[in-house]
């Protein structure tokens, strides 16, 4: 809605309260002078009343903090409950209109005459409490800081401006040849057999296509606390660590699998090591691994 939307319907507003007062009006001024309220009393009697309702409801659109617009809002409510009895009883009593009803005289039961007569008196001393409670809270209200918002912004911007290029929207770097170029079909067929494998005690070695990942920004180096704490074993006592681990193994249990998981080694090593103590069982010790 632009400026002159919101300007009238601003005008239409206060048109419409400045009508309802002005009925309202009517009905509290006799109310205050059957309560016993002189004609200047009387004549204020409605702003105090109806005054409060408008004062809240502006406190109700200016406070931020959830507490003190629960707490305007209440007021604005009450005052409007209060408001609403006092012109219904002044559309029952038709002597109010007149002024020809006795003082302190709203009802003929003697019961709701007290509790009305209660209520209208006490409207005036509770527009001075609950007033001077909202106009303190309204003075003690801070609105929120724009230059913290604007802090905030910008320091979002710089931290989008900040992301590495892979978290970005814009065009993505060019692929990365792969380094080892892929085994046609045909060559898979020629690649010794597990058994071929084990009697010669070669290892078959399959070229794969260098897996391509996304370009990753220098960490650093690493920290001597975050390095692992394993040192590196030499095939000597690689071997020895295979040889008392397994010496009460059969020869059938002595398999790649199992002597890599047994002492966490590469698989590779791991056949080596099958191979040698296999020979050993068979033929006694052989030259240690180089």
């Amino acid at each position: 809605m632009n400026r002159f939307g919101k300007a009238l319907l601003v005008v239409a507003l206060v048109v419409v309260v400045g009508m309802a007062f002005r009925v309202s009006w009517n009905a509290l001024r006799d109310v205050a002078r059957a309560i016993g309220a002189d004609s200047t009393a009387a004549l204020l009697y409605p702003f105090v009343v109806d005054g409060l309702m408008a004062l809240a409801l502006v406190a109700t659109l200016v406070l931020t903090d959830r507490a003190d617009k629960r707490f305007a809002l209440r007021v604005l409510a009450t005052y409007t409950v209060a408001s609403l009895v006092l012109n219904y009883v002044h559309g029952l009593v038709p002597e109010l209109h007149g002024g020809s009803v006795d003082w302190g005289r709203l009802a003929g039961w003697d019961p709701a005459n007290w509790a009305l007569v209660l209520l209208a008196t006490s409207l005036p001393v509770g527009s001075i409490y609950f007033g001077s409670d909202l106009v303190a809270k309204v003075l003690h209200h801070r609105p929120i800081d724009q230059s913290v918002d604007g802090a905030n912004a910008e320091k979002s911007t710089q931290i989008v401006m900040e992301r590495s290029t892979s978290d970005m929207a814009g065009p993505f770097p060019e692929p990365v040849p792969a380094l080892v170029a892929p085994v046609p079909v045909e060559g898979l067929n020629s690649v010794d057999s597990p058994a071929e494998e084990e009697s010669t005690g070669r290892v078959a070695v399959h070229a794969v296509a260098a897996e391509q990942s996304a370009p990753r920004r220098a960490t650093g180096r690493v920290p001597e606390a975050a390095r692992s704490a394993r040192p590196v074993r030499t095939a000597e006592e690689l071997l020895t660590e295979a040889r008392s681990a397994t010496a009460e193994w059969a020869v059938e249990d002595l398999t790649a699998e199992g002597i890599r998981k047994t002492v966490r080694t590469s698989a590779a090593k791991a056949r080596v090591l099958r191979e040698t103590l296999r020979a050993e069982r068979a033929a006694g010790p052989v030259e240690a691994m180089a």
